[in-house]
């Protein structure tokens, strides 16, 4: 990383280019994030008008001028992008550049080398100003000090996809060695309680950090690890960390994941949900493959139900609010993956994020389209973190979509159509009832989108007027209903083909109409609901097809609300 002289001038005077032991200088601290993480909507709202219905072309993404980011969320990456509100950076470091000597203090001058990155020195990263998040680098060979393997006596494994050797990190030496390093840097240098330290990727293991099973399967492989050894270190590693984090242990984010692919069948299915228990959060970096391996998620409290919807059980600790649910949606047509449409994968990427409730996205500006599609990454960022308490809208996007992980795979309870999965929601769900079944479509259909593994998505449900099903039922969270005031909004996204009008019932009354034009677009409405449509004792609403009127294809689904208003 490319750090400045400004910056570098500042670490001088902190005195943090010493190499001295911790105690020579204080580390900057400073605020956590200033009023720019507190930005709202950057595009205006489009309200139901003077008719009841407005109607614009493509997805309508605005939120009312109220909404606000939630608490502990956003937007992160390598480096600040402050028109993009992504603010915070990170600091990386490899273990050899931090602990170079045994039992020696924290070097705070070395630079290193990771996964092609040159890291800049760790007092030269920290005196950057702003919130950062943390990776050590640790397990790789040239990542680790040569005298861990010494005094440990291990070889390593691999080569990973990227051509690196790795120590064995599940080495009780090894394992030993890298928590003193932990400590030595996040309790002794005081970073663990510094504000602007948002949270720290662990346990720094394999190729980026990423605790996948490629080298275990290796060692494995090699005949150097059985499942008992591996599963004795594992059940004190990550309380090992939260005890050492303290207070501060909400900041640990494990970026392992459930169903890893691993070497010891259904023994390390369940790992990441147990990692999530021990107290980190969670973390995934391939929700760009929006359909895949991501439906049956326990770390995330994701379940697939007998029908395919998903639940998210957000009893959980996980998302009580102060630990970290994160993502990265950078890698559309980069790492090796790629989208002949863009808008369509970050979209469903974002969608996909959001219904695992995600708190923390990674982003690179530019792999991720930020300029090209900013009212859409304006909606995401508001709505990170967010609760059906303090969310300004619940949504359901109407889709059938083929989850490829578990087309020859046993799953651990019923469902109905499996590897098909029915939509994906977030405190509003479709509900198939007499009258109102929806059907799947093949107006919309995707396959093999990003990485062949996406598998097909069928984008849009019907009604079927001829079986009598003319209408579409939705139920929205308790949660968020009983929460709502103010004017509430309908926005519903439907193909503009054939004739006929809709309209919304409620239990308060029924809305104004939306007239089709038969343009063959994708297009919005926002439709005004009466005064207590939504409220502690109406959850349900139903879009209704008028009499003789011809199917209806519906694609999202949102019900704003504006307590301003």
């Amino acid at each position: 990383m490319t750090r400045s002289a400004r910056a570098v001038a500042l670490a001088v005077a902190l005195g943090l280019l010493t190499g001295c032991a911790p105690s020579a200088a204080p580390l900057p601290t400073g605020a956590p994030l200033d009023t720019r993480a507190d930005a709202g909507p950057r595009a205006d709202f489009v309200d139901a008008g003077g008719s009841g219905v407005t109607i614009v072309d493509g997805d309508d993404w605005t939120l009312p001028a109220s909404a606000r980011p939630a608490p502990n969320s956003g937007f992160f990456s390598e480096e600040t992008s402050e028109g993009d509100l992504v603010l915070v950076h990170a600091v990386d470091a490899t273990w050899a550049q931090l602990q170079p000597i045994e039992g020696g203090p924290v070097d705070r001058t070395a630079t290193g080398e990771a996964q092609g990155m040159d890291l800049a020195p760790l007092g030269d990263q920290l005196a950057e100003p702003g919130d950062f998040w943390m990776r050590l680098f640790a397990s790789g060979e040239t990542w680790a000090p040569d005298w861990v393997a010494e005094d440990c006596g291990v070889s390593t494994y691999g080569p990973d996809d990227d051509g690196q050797e790795h120590l064995p990190i599940w080495d009780e030496c090894v394992w030993g060695h890298l928590l003193d390093t932990y400590r030595s840097v996040f309790v002794d240098l005081g970073l663990a309680e510094n504000p602007r330290l948002r949270f720290v990727y662990v346990p720094g293991a394999f190729d980026w950090a990423e605790f996948d099973y490629d080298i275990v399967s290796d060692a494995v492989a090699a005949g150097d690890l059985d499942e008992k050894s591996y599963l004795d270190w594992y059940d004190h590693a990550w309380t090992d960390l939260v005890d050492l984090f303290g207070e501060n242990a909400d900041k640990l984010v494990f970026t392992g994941e459930d169903y890893p692919w691993g070497p010891f069948g259904a023994a390390d299915d369940l790992l990441a949900a147990d990692a999530v228990a021990d107290g980190l959060g969670i973390r995934n970096g391939i929700t760009e493959v929006s359909n895949f391996h991501l439906s049956e998620a326990p770390a995330f409290g994701s379940a697939v139900q007998p029908d395919g919807h998903l639940v998210i059980d957000e009893t959980l600790p996980i998302h009580a609010g102060d630990r970290i649910v994160a993502t990265e949606n950078e890698c559309f047509d980069a790492c090796g993956y790629a989208t002949s449409e863009p808008y369509y994968a970050v979209r469903q990427a974002n969608l996909k994020a959001l219904q695992l409730r995600v708190n923390w996205l990674y982003v690179v500006p530019e792999d991720s389209y930020l300029a090209e599609h900013p009212e859409h990454w304006d909606w995401t960022r508001l709505s990170l973190g967010q609760t059906a308490a303090t969310s300004a809208d619940a949504w359901a996007a109407f889709r059938d979509a083929e989850d490829t992980f578990w087309v020859d795979e046993e799953f651990p309870r019923e469902w109905d159509a499996q590897p098909w999965v029915r939509n994906l929601e977030r405190w509003l769900v479709q509900v198939d009832e007499p009258g109102s079944i929806a059907h799947r479509t093949d107006v919309d259909v995707h396959t093999e989108d990003v990485e062949a593994e996406n598998g097909t998505a069928h984008e849009g449900l019907t009604t079927d007027v001829a079986a009598g099903d003319t209408g579409f039922v939705l139920e929205s969270d308790p949660r968020f209903a009983a929460s709502t005031t103010g004017d509430t909004v309908l926005k519903v996204t439907f193909l503009d083909t054939g004739s006929g009008s809709f309209a919304v019932e409620t239990d308060a009354g029924m809305s104004a109409e939306v007239e089709r034009t038969g343009s063959g677009e994708w297009r919005t409405a926002t439709v005004a609901l009466p005064d207590g449509a939504v409220s502690g004792s109406a959850t349900r609403l139903r879009i209704a097809l008028d009499d003789g009127a011809d199917d209806l294809v519906v694609r999202f689904v949102r019900l704003v609300r504006d307590p301003a208003s």
